[in-house]
């Protein structure tokens, strides 16, 4: 559906300036402002056509990969853009990161004491709009030591299941997305921090997992399993055995529009 319709606008957008640009030659020389427009949308157009020709075209993915060392915990900073985020346990034996991405990736690390810190971000000459081109990152992270997770995403779709990792702690800003998360199910005490815009979150919180969940939303539909975490004043929500558990989630939610699901 996607395709058909980058098409279809395409193809209406250099008709309609192919249409303005034979109204605006009978009157030649005239203004260089009546014929910029009918070239912009006739270039507007080859652009999305292009894309459409392009997409899936794209080079074989490119495998990374960062050594553990002697760290007994890391630090992940993630900025990543338009595309695709998929992140899971299953990184290879003494690696804290390994994976494969499309689109390109800047990997920077630096070890400090014991704790590794590990910062990914899109290349410096990525331009988002180039035909056919968009971000695919597949990282798989260690469960070996605690981590830290801190993710800067833009228009994606992000799949992060977070059920066999240590992770500790969780910051997490979207833009226009769609997140699917599942929480750490062995982790101890996890905080989470997400600031989601025009989103749409899916939080699994496994079982064995006691949570205290606050949500600050705008014109957002919240649904939240209240049988597990039933509701105590205003937009909290808490398990019953919260304070004895031992995994547990301490989870912050702020949302502009869109839509939350916590089960």
């Amino acid at each position: 559906m996607y395709k058909r319709s980058s098409i279809f606008w395409g193809v209406l957008l250099i008709i309609l300036a192919a249409l303005l640009l034979l109204r605006e030659i009978e009157y030649l020389p005239g203004s260089v402002w009546d014929y910029f427009w009918p070239a912009a949308l006739i270039l507007v157009g080859v652009w999305m056509i292009v894309g459409y020709f392009f997409r899936g075209r794209t080079a074989p993915p490119e495998n990374i990969s960062v050594d553990l060392g002697s760290a007994r915990s890391v630090s992940f900073k993630l900025n990543h853009g338009a595309g695709k985020l998929n992140l899971h346990a299953g990184a290879a034996a003494g690696n804290a990161l390994s994976g494969s991405c499309r689109g390109g990736l800047e990997v920077q690390s630096e070890t400090e004491d014991d704790r590794l810190e590990v910062k990914l971000r899109v290349p410096s000459q990525f331009w988002e709009w180039s035909p056919g081109r968009g971000l695919d990152w597949d990282l798989a992270l260690t469960g070996e030591v605690p981590l830290k997770l801190k993710i800067n995403s833009g228009a994606s779709s992000a799949a992060l299941d977070l059920a066999d990792l240590l992770v500790t702690d969780l910051k997490l800003e979207t833009g226009a997305s769609s997140t699917e998360i599942t929480m750490p199910a062995r982790a101890g005490n996890t905080l989470a921090d997400i600031n989601a815009g025009v989103s749409s979150l899916k939080i699994s919180i496994p079982n064995g997992v006691a949570a205290r969940i606050r949500v600050k939303s705008g014109m957002t539909s919240v649904q939240v399993d209240s049988a597990r975490f039933p509701r105590l004043e205003g937009d909290v929500y808490q398990s019953a055995d919260y304070a004895a558990a031992n995994n547990r989630a301490d989870i912050t939610l702020e949302a502009g529009m869109g839509s939350i699901e916590i089960k």
